[in-house]
């Protein structure tokens, strides 16, 4: 399975604050929804981080987003191994197609796959 990025994801309330204390380290913001705010760096535009207030769409804001290469394909492994799924996969109204899975530790996984344009 390719790994295209992995981003933690910070829940909070002071969106502004936070986006202004990371952008004193690099970053710059990259992508705004109101309630995700995406940084990245302009030299390396992989290494991001998320702040978030809430989830759109899923009952609980992941601790990270994990963007793979086979989104369907990994989804149908973890259900055949057994793991917590958190969030179904779903198609969402921003281009992802995305599932939440909780790890051993309890962390709550956003995967997600780009989707494709036809």
């Amino acid at each position: 399975m390719c790994v295209r990025r992995v981003v933690p994801n910070l829940r909070t309330e002071a969106t502004a604050e936070n986006a202004e204390f990371y952008g004193l380290l690099g970053f710059e913001e990259v992508m705004n929804h109101g309630w995700i705010a995406t940084l990245a760096s302009p030299r390396n535009p992989a290494a991001q981080i998320s702040l978030m207030s809430e989830d759109a769409t899923a009952p609980v804001v992941p601790d990270l987003s994990i963007e793979v290469e086979d989104v369907d394909a990994l989804y149908a492994v973890l259900r055949e191994r057994g793991a917590e799924i958190v969030h179904p996969l779903t198609d969402e109204e921003w281009g992802v197609r995305r599932f939440f899975v909780r790890d051993p530790d309890g962390r709550v996984v956003n995967v997600l796959g780009h989707s494709r344009v036809p």
